[in-house]
């Protein structure tokens, strides 16, 4: 069973540190989504319909939207990946055009070769991640430093211009997104959504994967699972409410979406990013 060993949260967005033995379902995030194995055994992920390897001298970059896959074969044994999802405002405090790093192609490869020192970073900090989860100075600062050596080696981030979701051009589409984002556990299903959008069913997946390069339930999918998250980590409500505020039928059913996207249940994750935060409060 795959765990959340630590999770670090902050202006940054938020580390996890997960001890990985399953794979995940095929999902997105809004984030730039940097991913480096820190123990294990080798493994890989499915970006979009492309196998890339997760080793000691590789690392996997996402964008933003791109919908991807963590594979992990019944014989392999465990992997430990320090994943980041790191947001793009507070990218943009370093560079303002770093605020790119939330649309499609920030990254123009989904792998590449691990430069010793982002190596080194990255095992500095899952070691600070896992030994002293109070020292939440000392994580940002590696984060920092890791993120400006992933940014000015694997973009073109001096020639990179910003394109918004915002520009979408489609009324319909930006009608659907209006929706999914404003209350996504009221839509029960893909043609629903279609027919509120006033666009046939074939019409709206033709529309919506042009504007926003993600199938529709994908983006659902990462509405849902960003909104649980931020919940999970920071909200007073219990599993149950949030269950039902995003639509699932039961409890159970959370828990298992949850986890097939995270690689963590909910309560799992919950008692781990309030573990390092009970733990910052106590020093």
């Amino acid at each position: 069973m795959s765990n959340a060993l630590r999770i670090a949260h902050g202006r940054f967005g938020r580390v996890a540190l997960l001890d990985m033995d399953a794979s995940l379902v095929r999902h997105a995030h809004p984030h730039c989504h940097v991913l480096i194995k820190t123990g294990g055994a080798d493994s890989q992920f499915l970006v979009r319909d492309r196998l890339v390897p997760l080793t000691d001298d590789s690392a996997v970059l996402i964008n933003a939207w791109e919908p991807h896959a963590y594979v992990h074969s019944a014989e392999q044994s465990r992997t430990t990946v320090l994943a980041f999802y790191i947001e793009p405002g507070w990218l943009s405090g370093f560079r303002p055009n770093w605020s790119a790093s939330a649309v499609p192609d920030f990254f123009d490869r989904n792998c590449d070769v691990l430069a010793p020192a982002i190596r080194r970073l990255a095992l500095d900090l899952a070691a600070v991640m896992l030994e002293a989860p109070a020292a939440n100075t000392t994580q940002e600062d590696l984060i920092s430093k890791l993120m400006i050596a992933v940014i000015e080696r694997y973009t073109a981030w001096r020639t990179t211009s910003l394109v918004s979701f915002a520009a979408v051009s489609d009324f319909r589409i930006r009608r659907a997104l209006e929706l999914m984002r404003r209350d996504p556990g009221s839509i029960a299903d893909m043609n629903g959504l279609a027919r509120a959008s006033g666009l046939s069913r074939a019409h709206f997946f033709r529309l919506f994967g042009q504007s926003m390069k993600v199938p529709p339930r994908v983006f659902l999918n990462t509405v849902r699972m960003e909104s649980a998250v931020a919940d999970v980590m920071d909200g007073d409500s219990g599993l149950t409410q949030v269950s039902d505020r995003l639509g699932f039928s039961a409890p159970a059913h959370f828990s298992r979406f949850f986890r097939d996207h995270a690689g963590a249940a909910p309560r799992e994750f919950r008692r781990i990013a309030r573990l390092n935060q009970d733990t910052r409060l106590a020093g």
